[in-house]
């Protein structure tokens, strides 16, 4: 089958649509039919036998999703192109997951269809295998922004083969929940999704605690203990914070990315990582390199499929969809249900978002509990909205000039203690342990030892609170219990 000779079926129920792809595929040397239904789709992909299908997902007498497993099954070696205006991640996972070829959400660029219909005529890709499942309704990722499509395109893309991943984005602008969506979708989903924070883990443990120590590998390892690799085994290994980690472990983690085996600290025995690895980051790691914080050789290993996340500045069109979500979220933990006024909706689009969307789902969560009236207007979302351009914010916890003067008079007194010698080595996580325990237990009894929220209330994961508790040896039954 040659270029120009390639037969191309369009269906969609507007004739506009339908005359202008039409025209542009015509100009592209294509033969081209349409159809305006799923009834004279099956007839035209019978009489005829269309090369590429380009398909609408909503038409007069069914889903275009729905169906593709029939149309699949009448032209197994057909390339289908979805597209669609419910530009949500459903329906990209959805088109991937039925078998598409390519997915593009409505308002499309036409240069980027033709490229698309060419690349499946040229290819012609075998469709991925479906399990016809929808995914929840709670979606891991929301919105409908161009930047989010195109979010939602790679992902969709890279679901169904093993590449290793890097999701690059401010704080605050989801990177987890991509990885999560790759895992969950993928191949790997009944396996293990294990996360670890770079940034979180002190330097000396980092390697311990990604590959695992041997029982008398050093002073205080009393037994053998699986690393994060092999706690993995089978699923994904989500990085997140790899900027921060250490030149040491990133030689040692290139070494595993490059045979694909590891051994844990203190043994000699080499064991299989079997792991998708995705790693994540909001520093700039071409400007690392440049300073010699990064390696160059490990940076091209992660970044075999870069995926940006965009600021929430960057996708203002999804903040009501975003709004809307938080909120009812918070309706499921127990706050009451609210919504927005049009007017508080565009004052939202006028923030800065230095915080994205994780600021966006704490300023729901705290419209939610405080707001008495069922709707939010303007006035009182300028009460709570966190101050920017001269605006006055909310008071927060205080952790200014009173709690650093009381640290600095600490740390004076700590000094002062060792006359002439500094303290022993290790001050910083003495002094962050000290802080946390007791930031930790009140939080809990805040919420009554439920775990979930005393997580969204200290902005971290529920895995990394559970650890946290078990270290300092903390029990949330004595917060239910008022102890």
């Amino acid at each position: 089958m040659t270029m120009s000779a390639a037969r191309i079926l369009v269906v969609d129920d507007d004739a506009a649509i339908r005359t202008v792809i039409r025209e542009a595929l015509r100009r592209d040397g294509h033969r081209v039919e349409t159809a305006a239904s799923v009834a004279d789709q099956f007839r035209l992909i019978d009489s005829f036998m269309p090369h590429v299908l380009v398909t609408d997902v909503i038409l007069p007498d069914g889903n275009g999703l729905d169906v593709m497993p029939e149309v699949m099954a009448r032209a197994p070696k057909m390339p289908i192109i979805v597209l669609s205006a419910q530009n949500t991640f459903t329906t990209a996972m959805r088109a991937t997951e039925q078998g598409a070829f390519d997915y593009l959400p409505k308002p499309f660029d036409l240069a980027e269809l033709s490229k698309a219909v060419n690349d499946a005529v040229a290819t012609h890709a075998a469709t991925l295998d479906a399990d016809g499942g929808t995914p929840a309704e709670d979606l891991p990722l929301i919105g409908r922004s161009p930047p989010m499509q195109e979010v939602y395109r790679t992902i969709a893309r890279v679901v169904s083969n093993d590449l290793t991943v890097l999701v690059l984005g401010e704080s605050g602008t989801g990177k987890e929940l991509v990885a999560r969506a790759i895992h969950d979708f993928g191949a790997r989903a009944a396996k293990p999704f294990v996360a670890i924070n770079m940034a979180a883990i002190p330097r000396e443990l980092i390697e311990s605690e990604l590959f695992g120590h041997e029982r008398g590998a050093f002073t205080g390892a009393a037994q053998r203990t699986a690393g994060r690799f092999e706690q993995a085994q089978g699923g994904t290994l989500f990085l997140d914070e790899i900027g921060d980690m250490p030149m040491e472990a990133q030689t040692r983690l290139l070494r595993v990315l490059q045979s694909g085996e590891f051994s844990t600290v203190g043994g000699a025995r080499a064991i299989r990582a079997d792991v998708r690895i995705i790693a994540a980051t909001h520093k700039d790691l071409p400007r690392l390199i440049g300073e010699g914080g990064f390696r160059e050789d490990l940076y091209y290993r992660l970044a075999v499929v870069p995926i940006r996340l965009p600021s929430l500045r960057q996708r203002v069109e999804d903040l009501a969809e975003l709004s809307r979500h938080f909120l009812d979220r918070a309706v499921a933990d127990g706050l009451p249900r609210k919504q927005l006024d049009p007017a508080a909706i565009d004052r939202l689009t006028r923030h800065s978002w230095p915080g994205n969307v994780r600021e966006l789902e704490n300023l729901m969560r705290r419209l939610a509990a405080l707001v008495r009236e069922d709707v939010i207007s303007v006035t009182a979302l300028e009460q709570h909205l966190a101050g920017h351009g001269g605006e006055a914010a909310p008071a927060p916890i205080s952790v200014g000039s009173g709690l650093a003067d009381a640290i600095e008079h600490h740390l004076a007194s700590h000094f002062a203690d060792y006359g002439r010698q500094l303290p022993p080595d290790g001050l910083y996580d003495r002094l962050l342990a000290e802080v946390e325990k007791p930031l930790l237990r009140m939080s809990l009894a805040a919420v009554r030892g439920n775990q979930l929220k005393a997580a969204k209330l200290l902005g971290i994961n529920r895995n990394t609170l559970r650890k946290k508790l078990s270290e300092h040896g903390l029990d949330p039954q004595s917060a239910k219990r008022g102890g």
